[in-house]
């Protein structure tokens, strides 16, 4: 292993939150309003840093998800990625398929989106791809609407990509990223990339 590669996904390798279109897709545009004027104080404050991003993160999906089987969660993921490919930025996915090209590298995606529906966007791209992404509890076949890892943004990003490789001196870290998220990943990085893939916007 020479070289690993670290896509963000929400902004990086997509033109949109995935959260917000994940929730639009399986519940309707009305249905998405209504949820986000309900918890707007929340995300007010969220955004103030007066408020844990993770915790508001979870109150919305909990809301939403909550008491859904598995089965049908996981149907709705890979429909949503099937049917909305367009969000992916084709110089991103262009750049993605030549990491995976490379020998000896690996390539992940770090997001703080969940992986369920982050994984089959990939699929069909390689089997190579590895997701981290933030995951969901599920209970008796039912989800939660709690979140078994921490939410994978900033500092959390780098804790998890030291997890499965921890020894830092044995390969080149190369990072994309287009947030506050990403700050930590990118400056963790060998070269770090700030909002790349949008020259054709």
């Amino acid at each position: 292993m020479n070289k690993i590669y670290a896509f963000d996904f929400d902004g990086t390798l997509t033109t949109k939150d995935t959260l917000i279109e994940f929730i639009r897709f399986s519940k309707g545009s009305v249905r998405l309003f209504l949820g986000f004027l309900l918890f707007s104080p929340l995300l007010i404050l969220m955004k103030l840093h007066l408020y844990p991003n993770w915790k508001a993160k979870q109150r919305v999906f909990s809301w939403f998800f909550k008491g859904m089987s598995l089965d049908s969660f996981n149907r709705l993921c890979v429909d949503f990625a099937q049917q909305n490919k367009q969000l992916l930025r084709p110089a991103g996915i262009k750049r993605l398929q030549k990491a995976v090209q490379e020998e000896d590298s690996v390539v992940l995606i770090i997001s703080a989106s969940v992986d369920n529906w982050v994984c089959p966007f990939f699929d069909e791209i390689d089997k190579k791809i590895q997701v981290l992404g933030t995951q969901i509890e599920v209970e008796g076949g039912y989800l939660t609407g709690r979140f078994i890892t921490k939410n994978c943004y900033g500092q959390e990003k780098v804790s998890r990509l030291k997890e499965l490789y921890p020894q830092r001196e044995s390969y080149e870290l190369i990072a994309f990223g287009d947030s506050r998220g990403d700050k930590e990943l990118l400056a963790h990085a060998d070269k770090g990339y700030y909002k790349p893939f949008r020259e054709t916007e």
